[in-house]
């Protein structure tokens, strides 16, 4: 990470519905000169930046900027951070889904690691400000040793003929949505709560609405080395108590042998001791109008202060894998009735099958 000087100019690609949420964090951080907007629809780029532009090669010559933050479809990922790369852009941030899936997500990394280049997965969900606040008390050992993790997902906005159709359109025809579009923030989160590894995953999906291509319920268990289980109880359909449906997407509970903490549908966080009736605020309700508790800004802001300093920041390429990984296995899961093991994921790719496990 040596090399980088404020102020970072950044290219932004893409203008669509999320990339507002990555422009209003460029254009607050300290550190950095927001360059340049590209999309190929020159109006709507010209809408999030004055200086814009249609044709991403064009740019990568004219401004040789020295951070490309990717907020375009997947299937778009992987020739943007090819061509990246090849214009010896020192840094790309990528949105999630990374490259669509995993093959062309190894294929990025592996790009990354053999040009020297950095490459961080935008996955902001860990960087949402409840989540900070509970792995501080789980470092802190509030909740003594950790026995297991829950979140229940709960929009509410995949009910009837127009779901997702006011805002992403494209989640109805994504033949994989709950877990590879929404449940990977969690096998993220999971792993980064429970600071450890899973080694099997079981996995029961199913579609409730017949108008969407890909799945919208369901549950994944996540069993960690360490004796961890983190549990995802997803259902689109659904909604949860809460000011706005978007600030958690709802609720979680973390328990360990001396207590509880309980994250509510505003971004509240309770502590509440293990044989006591009475709770402690960790984390007031959100309520701030950026998304996820300004989430965006705030893993923006990690990237930049870590490249600056010389560090190396969370979700580079080469580890978020893992959570890719973690993905095709629930897949497969779901696809069979059986928990699979990490192991068993890898030796069947190499033509080795292994007996079913049971929980």
């Amino acid at each position: 990470m040596n090399g980088f000087r404020s102020p970072l100019k950044v290219a932004c690609v893409g203008a669509g519905y999320f990339s507002r949420f990555h422009y209003s964090a460029w254009h607050r951080l300290e550190d950095v000169s927001l360059v340049v907007s590209v999309d190929r629809n020159l109006d709507a780029a010209r809408k999030r930046c004055a200086r814009a532009y249609d044709d991403f090669s064009v740019m990568l010559k004219r401004e040789s900027p020295e951070i490309v933050d990717i907020v375009t479809p997947p299937d778009t990922h992987l020739g943007l951070i090819r061509q990246s790369i090849a214009a010896k852009v020192p840094l790309v941030i990528c949105q999630k889904p990374f490259c669509g899936g995993l093959e062309s997500a190894q294929q990025a990394a592996a790009l990354a690691e053999a040009h020297g280049s950095l490459v961080v997965v935008h996955e902001n969900f860990r960087f949402q400000p409840w989540y900070r606040v509970i792995r501080t008390a789980l470092d802190q050992g509030r909740v003594g040793a950790l026995q297991q993790v829950s979140f229940r997902l709960r929009p509410g906005d995949g009910q009837g003929r127009n779901a997702y159709l006011s805002r992403q359109p494209y989640f109805r025809s994504m033949p994989r949505f709950l877990v590879h579009e929404t449940g990977v923030h969690w096998i993220d989160t999971f792993r980064f709560l429970c600071r450890g590894e899973p080694e099997s995953v079981y996995a029961d999906l199913r579609r409730l609405n017949p108008g969407i291509a890909g799945e919208d319920a369901g549950y994944f268990l996540l069993a960690f080395e360490n004796g961890v289980r983190a549990l995802f109880d997803g259902n689109r359909l659904i909604d949860h108590p809460a000011d706005n449906m978007r600030t958690t997407m709802g609720e979680a509970l973390v328990e360990g042998t001396d207590g509880t903490i309980r994250l509510d549908g505003n971004g509240r966080v309770t502590f509440r001791k293990h044989g006591s009736k009475e709770t402690e605020t960790l984390l007031l309700p959100d309520t701030g109008a950026e998304f996820g508790g300004d989430c965006v800004y705030r893993l923006q802001q990690h990237v930049v202060r870590s490249v600056l300093s010389g560090d190396e920041p969370e979700n580079v390429a080469r580890e978020y894998l893992a959570n890719l990984e973690i993905e095709e296995m629930i897949y497969r899961s779901a696809a069979t009735g059986r928990r699979i093991g990490l192991s068993q994921d890898r030796d069947r790719e190499n033509g080795m099958e292994t007996a079913p496990n049971r929980l």
